[in-house]
């Protein structure tokens, strides 16, 4: 490896990509100057933003593990072992995620990590980190950047490095690369806002819903989801179109929200005591896919996380994306190249998977709003599991293969294709799941799924 990649290096963004990509790059032997535009969220009150909360799943976990972090981040998170439907009545509905309880992703607070991660990339001894830094203006040429300090009203230039921009969906260096002339992007924003309320704990700490659970209110055009607390409470997100007879702009009075959650979500209204207070005190937030390309500017810039590509969060995948980032990146580091074919073969392998999750969030969620409540849905749902227990190694489904392998996103998409279509043609008519004809379902797995894995078989041995 070269000596000039052993150069002190400027990542702008410490949130969870970022804080974590300077702890791989310290561990390659770089300095690293890491900028923050906000304030030290260990020593201040900082504005939550996107503070939805994580779930943690194989890729991530992956990525924790190879700089020694999974271990003490399990500390303090939740297994959370499926889905539990809660619907507008009747009994509750409990679909798992995978074949057995072995497959589960994972609740943590994005506040925690975040804190965690920063703290741990301090420790390398080779990450500085500056708070209250905004990079307003970026040098392709040099890699210079222009900095405001926001504690002193003060601006100016940083030396010319190789920049790595990890600060988020807002990102001012992909604001920059997206004002080159070769720069393709798009931003859609999803027409629906999220609005963060909470469960607090019961008495002694306890947990007054399923702990092991992510719990779900679908009912069409919107939806209340609560993830578990390390302290016993939950976090609630009730997702809602911005305008139209049932919105955000429509609950504008106590007395409306108070009908409205009544009318939807009696249960959890019954466990939300501040809701009135809570509901108009607390920020409004939205949500948007951002795709483009190129990520990189030669050797000198790179985006990674959701600078290079935000998504919506309802697959869960927005931070483990962003994390096997990282080890993509690392892996790259390791073969010696320069910086920009380490770059260049970077884009070539992510943009495509990226892109593939981004669309597969968008369909989760009209997934988890429209059909979780839909007793077909439900047995479908249980009709995968059938398969998934008979067929080890055979039948495999998109959601287990994002969440509980490192098999490229793009791939785990075309295989959903193939899996919808087999459990759907073999649910047709069936009064229950244990019915299911185990003979055709052979039949069509070995016509049409396993050609597909043989054919893309080293995708399926990838160790991400």
């Amino acid at each position: 490896m070269s000596e000039a990649r052993k150069d002190t290096v400027t990542v702008v963004g410490a949130g969870l990509v970022g804080s974590l990509l300077s702890i791989y790059l310290a561990r390659r032997g770089h300095t690293v100057e890491l900028l923050e535009r906000r304030p030290d969220m260990r020593r201040e009150l900082v504005d939550a933003g996107r503070s939805i909360n994580l779930a943690i799943s194989t890729r991530g976990l992956h990525a924790l593990r190879q700089v020694g972090l999974e271990d003490e981040a399990l500390k303090h998170a939740i297994p959370m072992r499926g889905r539990m439907i809660h619907p507008p009545q009747g009994e509750l509905v409990y679909q798992p995620y995978g074949k057995d309880d072995s497959q589960h992703i994972n609740a943590m607070s994005r506040g925690w990590l975040n804190a965690f991660l920063m703290t741990a990339a301090e420790a390398t001894g080779k990450v500085r980190i500056r708070f209250k830094q905004r990079v307003t203006d970026v040098d392709f040429g040099s890699g210079a950047l222009t900095v405001h300090d926001d504690a002193t009203g003060e601006a100016r230039q940083e030396p010319g490095r190789v920049v790595f921009g990890t600060d988020g969906s807002a990102s001012a260096i992909r604001q920059a690369l997206e004002k080159r002339p070769d720069f393709k992007g798009t931003q859609e924003q999803l027409g629906h806002g999220y609005k963060e309320l909470t469960i607090p704990a019961g008495p002694g700490g306890a947990f007054q819903m399923e702990k092991h659970a992510l719990h779900i209110w679908p009912r069409g055009t919107f939806m209340l989801i609560a993830l578990p607390d390390e302290e016993g409470s939950f976090t609630c997100t009730l997702f809602l179109p911005w305008q139209g007879p049932v919105s955000f702009a429509s609950l504008d009075t106590p007395a409306k929200l108070e009908a409205f959650f009544g009318a939807q979500f009696p249960d959890a209204k019954a466990l939300i005591p501040d809701l009135v207070e809570a509901f108009f005190s607390r920020p409004t937030g939205s949500m948007v896919t951002v795709k483009g390309a190129p990520w990189h500017a030669g050797g000198q810039t790179l985006l990674l996380g959701d600078a290079a590509h935000a998504i919506v969060p309802f697959f869960g995948q927005g931070m483990n994306c962003g994390f096997e980032d990282c080890v993509v990146l690392n892996q790259l580091l390791g073969q010696g190249a320069g910086w920009e074919q380490v770059f260049t073969d970077f884009e070539r392998l992510r943009k495509t998977n990226a892109d593939a999750i981004a669309d597969m969030a968008v369909e989760n969620f009209v997934e988890m709003r429209d059909s979780t409540g839909d007793p077909r849905f439900q047995l479908r749902k249980a009709v995968e599991k059938v398969l998934l227990n008979a067929f080890p190694g055979e039948f495999v489904s998109r959601y287990s293969l994002v969440s509980f392998s490192h098999v490229p996103y793009r791939l785990a998409y075309q295989v959903g294709a193939l899996t919808d279509g087999i459990v759907s043609e073999l649910s047709e008519g069936l009064p229950r799941a244990e019915d299911v004809d185990l003979k055709r379902a052979a039949e069509l797995i070995r016509s049409r799924l396993t050609p597909f894995m043989k054919e893309h078989a080293d995708g399926f041995r990838t160790e991400g």
